[in-house]
């Protein structure tokens, strides 16, 4: 499998939506490989570690054909044709920076062009997905997406092709919020048996939103920034 670009620092890509929209939303996941360098301390030593639900991988239909019109029409055509034959190929389209939206023919229209680097050039950019699983492996996912992107034939002078790097995606992260809970409870226990009976421990920040950042090529970890505190008992 080809290297999935690390970020150099951890990502949760914030929390600018509610608990209850996350509980089904898919969402990208951006961050970094974790380790003692990138160590935040938002970011406890206690979370969930899953595979991601699905490898992503941005793809770019442009066109340069001069006349406007034939052009848009060529990428739109070619953009509508790639949405119909993606559930044949076992993968499906989206678009969205961070909360993903599905792609159909029925709101294929949605997407924007884009000027591309040329004058008389424009551009649609759009993510292809393929899931990841006990049935499939990155390498298979990947592989998958590139007889994808292979299969669609061109338009006129638009064209398909890979754009920049792939990354991954979780469907409804807060919905792991009760396995989340009962580690850091499990956790929290055993810190305080080890600490003897003249210590306790407080944990604080367990009704923060669950975050998540990338921890390997095909793993998320989700997790609570909570805070733990050992304290004297009175």
């Amino acid at each position: 499998m080809k290297q999935i670009t690390l970020l150099p620092c951890i990502l949760a890509l914030a929390v600018p939506a509610t608990a209850q929209d996350l509980d089904t939303q898919e969402i990208i996941v951006t961050g970094s490989r974790i380790d003692q360098d990138d160590y935040s301390d938002e970011m406890p030593a206690v979370g969930l570690r899953r595979a991601a639900d699905f490898l992503v991988q941005p793809v770019v239909i442009r066109g340069d054909t001069r006349d406007q019109t034939q052009r848009r029409r060529e990428i739109r055509a070619m953009l509508s044709d790639a949405v119909r034959r993606a559930n044949a190929a076992g993968v499906e389209l989206a678009y969205g920076d961070y909360i993903l939206t599905t792609l159909t023919p029925d709101n294929v229209e949605e997407v924007a062009l884009q000027s591309d680097n040329r004058p008389d050039s424009e551009r649609v950019i759009v993510l292809v997905k393929a899931r990841l699983g006990d049935t499939q492996s990155g390498e298979q996912a990947e592989a998958q997406i590139a007889r994808f992107i292979k299969s669609v034939p061109e338009v006129g002078r638009a064209q398909i092709d890979e754009w920049g790097d792939a990354t991954l995606s979780i469907v409804g992260p807060d919905s792991y919020r009760p396995q989340i809970a009962e580690r850091i409870a499990q956790d929290s226990a055993a810190m305080a048996r080890s600490m003897g009976d003249g210590y306790a421990v407080e944990v604080e920040g367990l009704n923060m939103p669950v975050r998540w950042a990338r921890s390997g090529p095909g793993e998320v970890l989700l997790y609570i920034p909570y805070r733990l505190t050992i304290v004297p008992r009175p």
